[in-house]
């Protein structure tokens, strides 16, 4: 197994992606090996800076790097020699099983979908994010900004991707499946909720439990909640503002210590013919450890083959 991480995404790259590297290899089994995707010279000094043989790890050498900031389509295009651009790359050949970066977001998503492409069958790929539950566990809320605008069968397939997820990476039995609406009659919610409800009401792919409220993603009553990626987004990023709010206050709390990012590592592109990790822009060596990590997992449990047989 080789997992692919590009070293020069991040806003604390190289040294951030190279300090994560070096965790997650201690977790490493023999034949797993870490492929760092970036400027092999800076990688090195920073390894041995740190007192860690370079042999640890392959190296894919590369020249550019595409700025968070930078357009993902055409940064892919005009980049060809950039670390995300390589990174693709190798996965489409096969040269490495599972991919990640902390780099522009934008730029992983247009990779996934130009380079090992959607999985047939599957109308849009989504990117998943972490909630956890106040008594105790996680859910899995998809999609969480790769497709802001959607229609009610992307929803259903949000579904059986999200349920797949917390079932084969996470190890949660018969996930339940809810879609987030403004109340939880049937007849609530707007045209885009009212027709999604219909279609996973009437489906035998995945265990839904119907319409959840805001109020329930932090509670039992769904393991994964299904939303377009606009609303999904936006639960995402207010949630991720509890550890900050509350480490600014000094309030020290076990439930709010779990929206801290760097616990989850990434948010997989669901949907693609390899595993795909994006992590935040922020991602300490924590964080890229963990994102690593989670790539190693998503390969071990043969995700994308089960996605594929649900697809056909």
């Amino acid at each position: 197994m080789k997992i692919g991480l590009d070293i020069m995404g991040g806003d604390f790259a190289p040294k951030a992606t190279v300090l994560g590297a070096i965790a997650a290899c201690n977790s490493f089994s023999a034949g797993q090996r870490l492929v760092l995707i970036g400027d092999k010279e800076q990688a090195v000094n920073l390894l041995q800076e740190n007192n860690f043989s370079p042999d640890h790890f392959d190296f894919v050498h590369t020249t550019e790097v595409i700025g968070m900031g930078e357009h993902p389509t055409k940064a892919i295009v005009q980049k060809p020699d950039s670390s995300i651009s390589v990174g693709f790359k190798l996965l489409k050949e096969g040269s490495i099983d599972a991919f990640s970066s902390a780099g522009n977001s934008g730029a992983m998503m247009v990779g996934a979908m130009f380079s090992v492409k959607a999985i047939p069958g599957v109308l849009r790929p989504a990117i998943t994010g972490i909630m956890p539950k106040l008594k105790k566990g996680l859910g899995i809320l998809v999609d969480v900004g790769a497709n802001a605008d959607c229609k009610p069968e992307y929803l259903l397939q949000f579904g059986v991707l999200g349920s797949l997820f917390a079932q084969h990476v996470y190890n949660i039995e018969n996930p339940k499946v809810g879609l987030i609406n403004i109340g939880e009659e049937e007849e609530k919610g707007n045209i885009l909720s009212l027709a999604a409800h219909q279609l996973m009401k009437e489906t035998k792919l995945f265990n839904f439990i119907g319409n959840v409220e805001g109020r329930d993603t932090f509670s039992e009553t769904a393991d994964v909640v299904v939303c377009d990626g606009f609303t999904g987004n936006i639960i995402l990023k207010f949630a991720e503002s509890f550890y900050a709010v509350s480490s600014q206050k000094g309030i020290k709390d076990d439930f709010f210590n779990k929206f801290n990012y760097e616990q989850y590592g990434g948010s997989p592109i669901l949907g693609v013919n390899a595993p795909v990790v994006v992590g935040h822009g922020i991602s300490t060596p924590e964080a890229i450890k963990n994102m690593v990590l989670l790539s190693k997992n998503m390969v071990e449990s043969s995700l994308v083959d089960k996605i594929k047989l649900a697809f056909q």
